[in-house]
């Protein structure tokens, strides 16, 4: 066929190896001179974390994948052990680095602010003596130290949880020589214990919990000697199963799943650095793991026990300037939000404008008597939540609510089971959606009794309804009364909560029926037009590019002469500047202070252009596995707005990144007097001071 060259693993960037290089970038803000330093120290936190969950979710699919023995391979024709020895190869350099990062330069520079992270050897005699009852009163009480023999076999570390394996000598009061012990640092307590003034020598002196476990594990282990203490962390499995033809009731099958995450099958070891190669090898026999599998830390196990830090310091010049999100004159408190929209539709940019907004239009429709129905998606929420709140009061207040609730989120599963379980006692209709695909669409209705009819207003979004993402992440939001757009929303709520044929919607395209279908269509035709000697242009914005179908068209609307800019924040596998194959593609990511959020896909077309906002990627997850939606940007002004937006991003020079050929991210950088940030320049155009 015609087509087959478009197979060729060549022209596919490993989804996995993609990730890794996305860590890559993260972490270079950790190095980034420019940043305030307590930000930086979030960033390395950050870069962390994402690692942890890549190891947690991705890496122990391919493990399960190698073990069962499947030859599953993806577009760039790798197998499973083929990528995991890959992976291992790159993710040993990031652990490393991430190290180097910590050790040479951002605690030196964090010293010479006066905030310090004493190592044992810089205590002094008070601060000694202080810890020394810390140990006594908060630690020894609730610690319990398992000596390993016979009787006390190894025991199951939680995942990613604070260990320490000990090395003894001498008789406990049985006459037991076991010679090892493993003790767990209770999980009540803080990674991090400020000084108090009484010994510090500066406001800002912490000491790691790891720290004083070390120092006084002895205590632990009466009348014998710790000849060695050694931190280490295993990391398991926290993929979730979950048998939908076999389960009557998801909520309560997955109540009993969760459990299994916290001891699930190792997949990595982390031990400190100075532990001995012959505790590594007992400590790696005892999870099955391969010497690729292990990885030493110069420092603590788990980075992320420094998040704490930025937030208990009081040092506003050493972190990111406040803001004010703004809000929209005609969306000002003690306005009619539904004259507001009934005006036009009005546009949304977190988290430069704010998500108040939103909370006000659920908190308009609790008390307004003409409103009879609410409708609603969660997926990331919380319970503790404005956006709850809102929903209980319009329940007790008599009106019908109803929320669609995700409980298969990834590592929210067991918030979202509080949050059903709480929504349901105040008398909100609760359901889980459609068993086998994922909710994640972006939804709100309100049914407005006006007149002799009713009214739906619609808010939909690229991002969740969580008030805390709102300020980290950046998403567009859409309110509107448009009819159709209505009448499509409700048809997808009367998806998720009944059963019945799909009807055709009127404006709105859905996952997973219509989304893929249409956008490769949408491709295609600006690849017929450029055939034609007519401009073809496609500029899409998105977190992560892996669909192979829709890679394929961009790659033909490329040769056919298509201009294409893609903005993707972390996973891209099409690979750009092949010769005679995307020529015409750029792949830039965009890493700043806010983690870029926001999905919209801009088609030319002659003239008669196409603009759409979406909550889903182009991953195949996203296209049939879940259920999403993409909605189209009608009004000339909000369109002609998020165009200019847009640009911003393409004439980034300062966070943008671009995609070379060979896979790899070559970060642009102007002259400080040409610098130019999509970010700060959205900040300057539509935030408050």
């Amino acid at each position: 066929m015609k087509d087959d060259w478009l197979s060729n693993p060549e022209l596919y960037i490993n989804r996995e190896l993609s990730f890794l290089e996305f860590n890559r970038r993260v972490l270079a803000q950790a190095r980034d001179d420019g940043l305030p330093l307590l930000e930086r120290l979030r960033f390395l936190c950050i870069a962390c974390s994402v690692l942890d969950e890549f190891f947690e979710i991705r890496v122990a699919g391919l493990k399960q994948q190698e073990a069962y023995g499947a030859e599953q391979r993806g577009p760039d024709n790798m197998t499973p052990a083929e990528q995991l020895r890959s992976i291992a190869e790159v993710a040993r350099d990031l652990v490393d680095e991430q190290y180097r990062i910590l050790n040479d330069e951002l605690l030196p520079k964090l010293d010479i602010q006066g905030i310090r992270i004493l190592a044992r050897k810089n205590w002094n005699g008070k601060q000694t003596r202080w810890l020394k009852r810390f140990f006594n009163r908060e630690l020894a009480p609730i610690m319990n130290p398992i000596g390993l023999d016979p009787a006390h076999p190894f025991p199951e570390p939680l995942n990613k949880s604070l260990t320490f394996i000990v090395t003894l000598e001498g008789e406990d009061a049985f006459g037991r020589r076991s010679g090892k012990a493993i003790v767990q640092a209770p999980r009540a307590l803080s990674r991090i214990v400020r000084l108090p003034e009484s010994c510090a020598q500066t406001p800002n002196e912490f000491v790691l919990l790891s720290s004083i476990i070390e120092a006084h594990v002895s205590d632990l282990f009466p009348g014998m000697t710790a000849t060695g203490c050694y931190q280490f962390r295993v990391t398991r499995n926290s993929n979730l199963f979950v048998d939908a033809e076999e389960v009557d009731d998801l909520l309560r099958a997955l109540e009993g799943e969760l459990s299994s995450r916290r001891y699930g099958d190792a997949v990595r070891l982390e031990v400190a650095e100075d532990c001995p190669a012959e505790l590594e090898a007992f400590l790696s026999a005892q999870f099955q793991l391969s010497r690729d599998e292990v990885y030493r830390c110069n420092g603590p196990v788990n980075l992320m026990r420094l998040a704490a830090v930025p937030e208990m310091v009081d040092r506003p010049e050493l972190k990111y300037p406040g803001f004010t999100p703004s809000i929209p004159e005609k969306l000002r408190p003690n306005n009619d939000i539904f004259e507001a929209i009934r005006q036009g539709d009005i546009l949304l940019h977190h988290p430069f404008e704010s998500f108040v907004p939103v909370l006000d239009f659920l908190r308009q429709s609790a008390r307004d008597p003409q409103v009879v129905s609410i409708r609603q998606t969660l997926y990331r929420t919380g319970t503790k939540s404005a956006v709850v709140e809102a929903l209980v009061d319009a329940a007790t207040a008599g009106k019908e609510v109803l929320v669609v609730i995700e409980l298969l989120a990834s590592f929210d599963e067991e918030a979202n089971i509080e949050l059903a379980n709480h929504l349901q006692m105040v008398g909100v209709q609760v359901v889980y959606g459609v068993v086998g695909h994922k909710t994640h669409a972006k939804m709100s209705m309100v049914i407005r009794r006006e007149g002799r009819s009713l009214r739906r207003y619609v808010h939909l979004g690229t991002g969740n309804y969580h008030t805390r993402t709102a300020r980290l992440y950046t998403d567009y939001g859409l309110f509107t009364c448009d009819a159709a757009i209505g009448e499509d929303v409700q048809q997808i709520f009367q998806q998720l909560t009944s059963m019945g044929k799909v009807g055709r919607l009127k404006k709105l395209l859905q996952s997973p029926f219509t989304l893929h279908k249409t956008m490769i269509e949408l491709v295609d035709r600006e690849a017929e037009l450029a055939a034609k000697r007519r401009p073809g242009r496609i500029i899409a914005k998105m977190n992560s590019l892996i669909e192979p179908q829709i890679i394929q068209a961009l790659y033909r609307a490329s040769q056919a002469g298509v201009k294409i800019d893609l903005i993707v924040r972390g996973i891209c596998s099409l690979r750009p500047g092949v010769r005679g194959v995307s020529d015409g593609i750029r792949v830039r990511s965009i890493v700043g202070r806010f983690l870029e959020h926001t999905r919209f896909f801009f088609f030319e077309n002659d003239g008669d252009p196409g603009l759409y906002l979406s909550s889903a990627d182009w991953m195949g997850r996203n296209f049939f596995d879940r259920i999403e939606t993409c909605f189209p940007i009608e009004n000339d002004g909000l369109h002609k707005r998020i165009m200019r937006e847009a640009q911003f991003y393409l004439s980034d020079n300062s966070q943008a990144w671009l995609l070379q050929v060979d896979g790899s991210y070559k970060q642009m950088k102007a002259p400080k007097d040409k610098r130019r940030s999509a970010q700060e320049t959205l900040l300057n155009n539509l935030a408050d001071d």
